[in-house]
């Protein structure tokens, strides 16, 4: 008789108004449920307070405190409840793990329309994509001489409902509430083959893809053509230790906290072929994070080759110091806005930055011209590319090295959940 996956995952709300809620997850361990976990949460729009996390390689306990990025965000526990729970291997009384079936790429959908331009149309679209759990794995955004929108979205449905008139029906409602009466016309079907064997690259001029990708990017001359208090990542320090424990390497990480951290540690740590065993992640301090993970090899047994952990502690002080990378650029006469993020190795890209991109420009009052997402191969490792052609009519003089500036600082506190 099998124990029900249900009870795999918990959420409880808060005892009083504003309290954090508690996701306990407690179920057989897997490699990259740690991860799994994490990039779900980001994606629904959380912020992960503290948490604990436990394991003994067969099964894990996982208690995070979670609470909304924005009070205005509406979060569907349900369906997170559910997200987590299809995660989460199965088991039975005796306890014996059963592997999960293997995943089935969901359906590429595309959704096209056409509208009238206005500031922030983009976001708001995006806002409802996300709210509705669609996946934006494309996009395609031009804005014609007569000041008409096309927008093509490559969207995967999270709930697997989108072949449903019900579920089609509620993505047309609600792209409708928003678009108005802008809105031409309005598609969704599914993409076909061709849309499906495009390639997802993007073309970048060298000169730019060396200062986007570049190892040293954290040089403190960028850092402080951004903004002078921004040098306090700096401050980001990653040690290991040896001497604690005799099968287990502690890491211990001091750094300044921004969304999506603990998804930036565990993605990285998966690349590296590294588990978590136990660990703690306290309250923020001061806007800082001291996290304390005991760690083995993918063999069980505990880091003891001082290029493999200096490596480690590279990469993890790479991620805390720029997990987003930003750029203004040059594209011809016009201006782009450039943001790139590493690709996990599964192939999935980090939640939510589109969303969070077009929403630091809404805010800024800067239109977007057209919009696209590739990927991009550099420096051993596939990134993520968000592109953004700036209308040049808006209050900021975009040929000018401190509009530049500030508007990369505004998106990338924006990012960051700063």
């Amino acid at each position: 008789m099998g124990i029900p996956n249900d009870d795999a995952v918990l959420i409880e709300k808060g005892k009083k108004s504003g309290d954090p809620w508690v996701i306990t997850v407690n179920c057989p361990d897997k490699t990259g449920l740690g991860l799994d976990i994490c990039r779900t949460i980001l994606d629904f729009g959380l912020f992960i307070s503290k948490g604990d996390v436990s394991t003994d390689g067969k099964w894990c306990y996982v208690v995070l405190w979670v609470v909304p990025h924005s009070t205005t965000h509406a979060v569907r526990w349900e369906n997170l409840k559910e997200r987590l729970v299809s995660f989460c291997p199965s088991c039975t009384l005796t306890f014996y793990y059963t592997p999960p079936p293997p995943c089935k790429s969901s359906p590429l959908y595309l959704l096209k329309f056409c509208c009238l331009g206005r500031r922030g149309l983009l976001y708001d679209v995006t806002h409802v994509l996300c709210e509705l759990e669609l996946s934006i794995e494309r996009v395609k955004v031009t804005t014609t001489p007569d000041d008409r929108v096309l927008d093509l979205f490559f969207i995967t449905d999270n709930l697997d409902l989108l072949h449903t008139k019900e579920r089609q029906g509620e993505t047309y409602e609600q792209l409708r509430a928003v678009l108005g009466e802008t809105c031409i016309s309005c598609e969704l079907q599914l993409a076909d083959s061709y849309h499906e064997a495009r390639q997802r690259t993007s073309s970048i001029s060298p000169a730019v893809a060396e200062e986007l990708f570049a190892s040293e990017y954290s040089k403190e001359c960028h850092m402080q053509a951004l903004s002078p208090d921004l040098t306090q990542l700096k401050k980001a320090v990653v040690n290991v230790d040896n001497s604690l424990s005799p099968s287990h390497t502690l890491l211990q990480i001091h750094c300044v906290d921004h969304k999506g951290l603990l998804y930036d540690i565990m993605r990285t740590l998966k690349d590296h072929d590294v588990k978590i065993s136990y660990g703690r992640i306290p309250a923020v301090q001061k806007g800082h994070r001291d996290i304390d993970l005991f760690l083995q090899q993918k063999d069980g047994k505990k880091m003891v080759d001082p290029e493999r952990e200096n490596l480690l502690c590279s990469c993890l002080k790479m991620e805390m110091l720029h997990p987003l990378r930003v750029l203004i650029a040059n594209r011809g006469p016009d201006t782009e806005l450039l943001v790139a993020n590493p690709v996990e190795l599964s192939g999935r890209g980090r939640p939510r930055v589109f969303h969070d991109a077009t929403l630091a420009l809404k805010k800024l009052g800067i239109c977007i011209f057209s919009a696209e997402i590739g990927r991009y191969s550099a420096s051993d490792r596939e990134w993520e590319v968000y592109r953004f052609l700036l209308d040049e009519n808006c209050e900021y003089q975009l040929l000018t090295k401190d509009a530049r500036n500030q508007i990369v600082d505004r998106v990338r506190r924006l990012l960051m959940g700063w």
